[in-house]
């Protein structure tokens, strides 16, 4: 079947961008290679939090949106589009192999005329370095003149619903003009804004760029948390204050560590292409070193306030952790930073359970755990580590015999009781 756009990657990016074309009126694929999700899309079921099955039912049952495992339906597509991971390796190093898998498959259905375009976040050069000479290869065709080829950045925040896919502005970078304007008039049939750049290598460091300045300014708010702890000043207090400044300063929060897809992970894209031209990005890496190391630094205050409001050690304590999900009111846990805390805590011999409204299980490393009812009194200790907004927070303080919040979540009432540690 005849198809305006299709879609690599069924995930937190693809569905919505799938739903923002559909809702245009184009037609649109989905492919993916896990044939539970593709069946779950082709009977209108969402497992996107951000697209509802109420939403994505009528339009599947539209014919405005489908779904296949079958790289051959490309063929059919006017534009195709990748959004697909692109995680770290082990060794904190870039791996496409997930995208280079699929430029290969894409390569052989390409036809004259196709439009193509990256969305998948990466380091500045790998839609021209990467998947160009991929596609060319495995098609016969060049780039440029037989098919157009840019990049486009997604732009998601899960979770949010006063800035979307629709409403974001979209920014665009092809390897030619002619590659750039094919894609910005796409985008520009279901996006409200789209801004051109002048290349794919624009574009791809555009949307680094984004990612490392909320990177940097939360290792300065985390940093700034650790000192307070020793000059006993409620970092909260400070932040809200300066927020109080209608110039010149924007409001950063300390936290656990970062999570999601993106901040823990898009910096270290540019860390590893920088070494490339001798350069080294050093405020990028100071700002990972910082984040990284704030779930130990949150173990070290859980033991304190263990050791002084309860005289016990983490050793052999109970402990509740609130909320595993990478932020508020979402069941995503990607690079959660509750993972790492809750692993450290358990390694040094607490007995941690979890509660979480979002996120009824998971599976980290090879340990099971499932989401334990909210009964604060039962452990030693809370620990907030995510502050959703369904939890009653002074109840849960109430409650508590005591609370450990890394997110303010307790307020002022948290400030003023002799049960509340902060971070």
């Amino acid at each position: 079947m005849k198809r305006d756009v299709a879609i690599v990657g069924a995930g937190y990016v693809g569905v919505p961008l799938a739903r923002t074309f559909a809702e245009a009126g184009k037609r649109v694929l989905l492919v993916d290679v896990d044939a539970e999700r593709v069946a779950q899309l082709n009977a209108g079921e969402s497992y996107i939090e951000d697209v509802p099955a109420d939403v994505l039912k009528p339009l599947v049952d539209d014919g405005l949106v489908a779904a296949t495992t079958d790289y051959d339906e490309l063929r059919e597509a006017d534009a195709i589009l990748i959004a697909l991971p692109t995680p770290l390796s082990r060794q904190r190093e870039p791996d496409l192999r997930i995208l280079v898998s699929a430029a290969g498959q894409i390569a052989p259905r390409l036809r004259p005329g196709h439009l193509v375009v990256l969305e998948s976040t990466t380091y500045p050069g790998t839609t021209r370095e990467q998947v160009q000479p991929l596609l060319e290869a495995g098609s016969g065709l060049t780039a440029g003149k037989d098919f157009h080829l840019a990049f486009s950045p997604e732009r998601v925040d899960p979770g949010r619903e006063d800035w979307t896919t629709k409403n974001v502005p979209k920014v665009v970078g092809g390897i030619d003009e002619a590659s750039t304007e094919a894609a910005a008039e796409l985008y520009a049939s279901a996006i409200e804004q789209v801004h051109r750049v002048s290349s794919p290598e624009a574009a791809e460091l555009t949307k680094l760029l984004e990612n490392i300045f909320r990177s940097v300014n939360i290792a300065l708010v985390n940093e700034l948390a650790q000192l307070c702890d020793r000059m006993d000043i409620d970092v909260w207090e400070v932040v809200d204050a300066a927020a109080t400044k209608p110039f010149g300063f924007m409001s950063f929060h300390p936290g656990p560590g970062l999570g999601g897809h993106c901040i823990p992970i898009d910096p270290f894209y540019l860390t590893w292409k920088a070494r490339e031209f001798g350069f080294s990005t050093e405020f990028i890496e100071l700002a990972g070193k910082v984040n990284e190391s704030m779930p130990y630094f949150c173990r070290s205050i859980v033991s304190q306030a263990l050791n002084h409001a309860r005289q016990r050690s983490l050793n052999g304590s109970r402990i509740l952790v609130l909320g595993v999900a990478y932020k508020p009111d979402i069941s995503d846990t990607r690079e959660s930073p509750a993972l790492k805390l809750i692993g450290l805590l358990r390694t040094a011999g607490a007995e941690v359970a979890y509660h979480d409204p979002h996120v009824p299980s998971f599976d980290e490393h090879g340990v099971a755990l499932s989401s334990s009812p909210l009964e604060p009194a039962e452990y030693d200790c809370v620990v907030i580590v995510t502050n959703h907004s369904g939890v009653d927070y002074a109840q849960l303080v109430e409650d508590a015999n005591l609370v450990i919040d890394l997110r303010n979540a307790t307020g002022r009432n948290g400030t003023r009781s002799e049960k509340v540690w902060k971070l």
